[in-house]
C-alpha cells in the first residue's frame, strides 16, 4: 500500500465517483511526479466523513494505490459560530483512516446560527478577522494533531473595512497560526479580474515555503466579472499565471479540479499533462 503519510508530489486530480473504475484500471503511479498520468488524488472531505459501505470501499481501493489529500468545504474557519466539534472529530476520523498528505479547507465562512449556506463567503480583511481566524485555525490543528492548509477562495465583493491585501492577510495568518497554504491559481486570477488587483503581486507576496499544494480549475468569463465554476478546462490566462506561480514557488504539487460537466477521465489526464509540461518548463525540469 502507498503510505498515506508520505508527501504528495507531482500532479493530481480531484477524485470523482464516475472515475473510480478508470482510476483502478490505470497503471499505478510511477512516483516522483516525473512520469505521466496521475500521481495522487484529492477527495472532498465531506463526501467521505461518517460514510461506510461501497463509497468507503471504493475510496480505500484507490487509497491502496495512490497518495491522497483531503479538501473540505464546510469548516467555516472564519464564521461567527463556535467550531463544530462533531465535524472536527469526524474529519479527524477520516484523516486517521486514509492518512492524507494534506488536509485543507477555504479561507471563508459558510454560514451562521447553525445554518450552512453551502457557499464560500468572503471575509473582511482586517486585524480583527485575522485574530479571529488565527485562533480558530490553532483550535482545529489542536484537534487534528497536525497543520492544515487554507485555500484562497474566489471572491466577488470586498469590504469597505478591508485594511490588508489578501496576500498580506494569508502571510500573517500562516505566521500567527503556524498553518500552511493551498494556493488556487484560478481563484487568484478570478479575484484579480473582479477587483482589479495585480495577480502577480499576489504571487510575489505569498510565502512560498508555506504553499503545500496548488489548485487549477476552469471559470466562466462574463465580460465584466468572472465566476469560478469548475465546469470547464483551465483557461489560457490561468495557465500563464500558473507558469509564473511555479517560477515563484518552485515545484509544488499541483492538481486540477472539475466539479461539473465532468469529462471522461482520459480528458482530465490529458489536461493534467499540460500542467506537468508548464511546470517542467518553468523549473527546468525539477519534480514537484
Amino acid at each position: 500500500m502507498t503510505r498515506p503519510g508520505d508527501q504528495i508530489s507531482g500532479f493530481g486530480l480531484g477524485l470523482r465517483p464516475q472515475h473510480f473504475s478508470d482510476v483502478l484500471a490505470a497503471p499505478p503511479p510511477a512516483g516522483g511526479g516525473d512520469g505521466a498520468g496521475v500521481d495522487w488524488f484529492e477527495v472532498i472531505s465531506e463526501n467521505f466523513m461518517a460514510v461506510g459501505g461501497r463509497p468507503m470501499a471504493n475510496l480505500m481501493a484507490v487509497r491502496e494505490r495512490y497518495p491522497m489529500a483531503m479538501h473540505g468545504v464546510s469548516l467555516s474557519i472564519g464564521g461567527p459560530d463556535p467550531l463544530d466539534r462533531d465535524y472536527l472529530l469526524s474529519l479527524k476520523d477520516l484523516a486517521d483512516r486514509i492518512e492524507p498528505a494534506v488536509i485543507s479547507d477555504h479561507l471563508c465562512w459558510t454560514g451562521a446560527h447553525g445554518i450552512n449556506l453551502h457557499d464560500l463567503l468572503p471575509l473582511p480583511l482586517t486585524e480583527e478577522t485575522l485574530d479571529h481566524v488565527a485562533a480558530r485555525v490553532r483550535e482545529v490543528q489542536d484537534v487534528l494533531g497536525r497543520r492544515i492548509a487554507l485555500e484562497n477562495a474566489s471572491t466577488y465583493v470586498t469590504f469597505t473595512a478591508d485594511s490588508l491585501t489578501e496576500w498580506d492577510f494569508l502571510t500573517e495568518l500562516t505566521r500567527r497560526a503556524d498553518c500552511d497554504l493551498l494556493l488556487d491559481v484560478n481563484n487568484i486570477y478570478v479575484s484579480a479580474f473582479n477587483h482589479g488587483f495585480d495577480a502577480e503581486a499576489y504571487l510575489a507576496g505569498v510565502p512560498a515555503e508555506r504553499v503545500k499544494q496548488v489548485h487549477l480549475a476552469g471559470h466562466e468569463n462574463n465580460g465584466d466579472h468572472i465566476v469560478d465554476t469548475h465546469n470547464a478546462p483551465v483557461a489560457d490566462a490561468v495557465w500563464e499565471l500558473y507558469r509564473k506561480a511555479v517560477r515563484h514557488l518552485g515545484p509544488v504539487p499541483t492538481m486540477i479540479e472539475r466539479d461539473a460537466d465532468i469529462p471522461p477521465f482520459a480528458e482530465l489526464v490529458d489536461e493534467l499533462a499540460m500542467a506537468r509540461r508548464l511546470a517542467a518548463e518553468a523549473t527546468g525540469g525539477a519534480a514537484a
